[in-house]
């Protein structure tokens, strides 16, 4: 692959969905019937407030959407860093994350489920912002029914970052869930993922200046109020809550007294479904 087919493939996948929501789909989170290849979507925007150090607050776009062949997940972050620059991305950088999945029994019409598994897919993720981070990611993805989960997603990727940057082959194990709790009049949603990178892969002597990929784990749930509800408007629409993100050895850099890449943030957050 190279970065302009990863462009591409982005730059389709919003444009379809722009023309759903130009279509007049229902913007609810609930999901909404269309005749088209869209079954529902639903977008929301996240303030974040947290030290990391230092404070660093964080807008997010966020996209989720159904179709009759799979689905697509999309996030952008644009962090803003208050007080003390970041070594090397000054006082703003972004980060984002494409990741449409394909299903194998929406394709083929076929009923694909067994014991929890309600589904099979191919799940891939193009890993995007400034700086050198760009990646690829492919493989087998699951839908799961287990009890008590709104949803419960489970997916294995292979890695492969653009250019020689890194070496190839790291495999990640990346679930995605999502719990309702009635609380009163209202309710708590605990959602969120993790990315768990499980091997090392060294450089190769080939190819100068490539750089170690150290295991990692990306941890990044968040604990949310459904404030709407409980003030009488429309549920799912207005949360605030907590987000806790947790990053050992970011981006595959391994964490050492001389440069710190372990991240370990808590931050406030107000979150609104369009």
């Amino acid at each position: 692959m190279t970065r302009t087919l990863a462009s591409l493939l982005l730059a389709g996948g919003l444009l379809a969905a722009g023309q759903a929501m130009a279509g007049g789909e229902d913007l609810s989170p609930a999901p909404a019937v269309n005749d088209g290849p869209l079954i529902w979507h639903n977008e929301s925007l996240t303030y974040l407030w947290g030290k990391n150090p230092p404070i660093q607050q964080t807008f997010t776009f966020e996209s989720a959407s159904a179709w009759t062949w799979g689905d697509i997940w999309f996030f952008v972050d644009q962090i803003n860093y208050n007080g003390k620059e970041s070594a090397t991305n000054g006082k703003n950088t972004y980060y984002g994350e494409f990741s449409p999945r394909l299903s194998f029994g929406k394709i083929t019409g076929t009923d694909l489920s067994f014991g929890p598994v309600k589904d099979v897919l191919l799940a891939s993720t193009y890993e995007f912002g400034e700086g050198d981070v760009e990646s690829y990611l492919l493989g087998p993805g699951f839908d799961l029914a287990l009890p008590g989960f709104d949803y419960f997603q489970l997916n294995f990727y292979y890695r492969k970052p653009d250019g020689n940057r890194v070496p190839s082959g790291a495999w990640q194990i990346t679930p995605a869930w999502a719990i309702t709790f009635p609380v009163g009049n209202s309710d708590i949603l605990f959602d969120g993922f993790m990315d768990w990178v499980v091997n090392n892969k060294d450089a190769s002597s080939s190819h100068r200046n490539q750089s170690d990929y150290h295991a990692n784990l990306h941890f990044n749930p968040q604990l949310k109020y459904d404030l709407g509800k409980a003030m009488g408007y429309e549920a799912k629409h207005l949360y605030v809550g907590i987000e806790y993100d947790y990053w050992s050895d970011k981006y595959g850099i391994k964490d050492s007294q001389y440069f710190t890449t372990d991240q370990n943030t808590v931050s406030a957050l107000v979150k609104y479904h369009f």
